[in-house]
């Protein structure tokens, strides 16, 4: 029998299509007169669609939001939400969004309303990455985490179908990751198997445009960001945090690029959950089928199609082993830099 610890993380879901409709009773449910927006810059427009719907429970937007969440960003943020006195956070938009609103729970104890409109899960978890001084660094706390998150599969309709690949692609990765995970538990693994089930048969249909694909894709990102802050990370979200932290890849395509390799890496020492990645997403290799996937569906496939280059890959490899996550197959310099040269070349994943 196998032993194992299920922490199951606090808060609420609000599921649906027009879910974001009951955005004001939400608000009113956790007892906030002053929300404050949180958006970034190209989301600003929505931003103050929501002010208004909101209406006198709104005290203002802030759209600085910015990947990675750089800790400036989040200090200026702290300051106009400081000046306008509010009481609640509704951080609406990608990783971006969300978590600069971790961020801002971090430091004041806000709650939060997270309202997704791409497949990160962030808002499930109770992690926050922040980038400071070039290298970012995960904090784990229950001060993140979201009290309500609003699933509105509407607000993914007009998704590109380049970030649809990407961000789907980035929640597959959380689920992949869980499988292996140091602290994997049978709980964990049913959700991370059904969220790549759903998301492996639904981006394809995303991209293509078929909107009735959008309910299956959302929800599966929803399994999988249950997944991310239920378990430990490891090698996949390593790499991609030093990627983004220390070199600026920008994040959902970064995790697509490295998603396949980072498994193939990893498919020797655990065979079990390679075996239920393949079956749930329909393929007889588990990195192999990783990668057609991405290939079928437009992502980037390397990361020099990033910007990163070829001189960055040595210092890369080095920062990922310095202070490295749980990781079923040990980690070596050499083993590191190997998987990223594949990665930069966009060469297919090896073991």
């Amino acid at each position: 029998m196998q032993q194992f610890v299920w922490n199951a993380a606090p808060g609420r879901v609000v599921f649906g299509a027009g879910s974001l409709g009951g955005l004001a009773e939400e608000v009113a449910r956790i007892g906030a007169r002053r929300a404050v927006v949180l958006v970034t810059p190209t989301q600003a427009r929505r931003g103050a669609a929501i002010l208004a719907s909101l209406g006198d429970r709104c005290a203002g937007v802030i759209a600085t939001a910015a990947m990675h969440t750089p800790v400036e960003v989040t200090e200026a943020a702290l300051a106009e939400l400081r000046a306008m006195e509010g009481d609640c956070l509704v951080a609406m938009g990608g990783g971006s969004a969300i978590g600069l609103g971790k961020a801002l729970a971090l430091r004041t104890d806000l709650p939060q309303i997270a309202v997704p409109t791409t497949y990160a899960g962030s808002e499930m978890t109770m992690l926050l990455g922040q980038t400071e001084r070039g290298e970012k660094h995960t904090v784990r706390s229950a001060k993140v985490l979201p009290e309500v998150v609003v699933y509105d599969v509407d607000l993914t309709l007009s998704m590109p179908p380049a970030l649809t690949a990407t961000s789907g692609l980035n929640a597959m990765a959380h689920a992949v990751e869980a499988l292996y995970a140091v602290d994997a538990n049978p709980v964990t693994s049913l959700m991370a198997e059904e969220s790549l089930r759903l998301l492996a048969r639904a981006l394809p249909r995303c991209v293509a445009g078929d909107a009735a694909a959008r309910s299956d894709a959302l929800q599966g990102a929803f399994l999988a960001g249950v997944c991310l802050g239920a378990v430990s990370i490891a090698l996949h979200h390593k790499i991609c945090h030093v990627l983004g932290g220390s070199f600026g890849l920008p994040h959902a395509e970064t995790h697509s690029v490295m998603l396949p390799h980072a498994t193939g890496f990893n498919a020797p020492a655990a065979p079990d959950a390679m075996a239920r990645v393949a079956q749930a997403i329909g393929a007889a290799d588990a990195a192999q089928g990783l990668w057609d996937l991405a290939s079928r569906i437009g992502a980037p496939m390397s990361l020099a199609a990033l910007g990163l280059h070829e001189s960055d890959l040595d210092r890369a490899a080095a920062i990922a082993v310095a202070s490295p996550y749980p990781n079923p197959r040990p980690l070596t310099q050499a083993g590191i830099r190997a998987l990223l040269g594949d990665a930069f070349a966009g060469r297919p994943p090896s073991r």
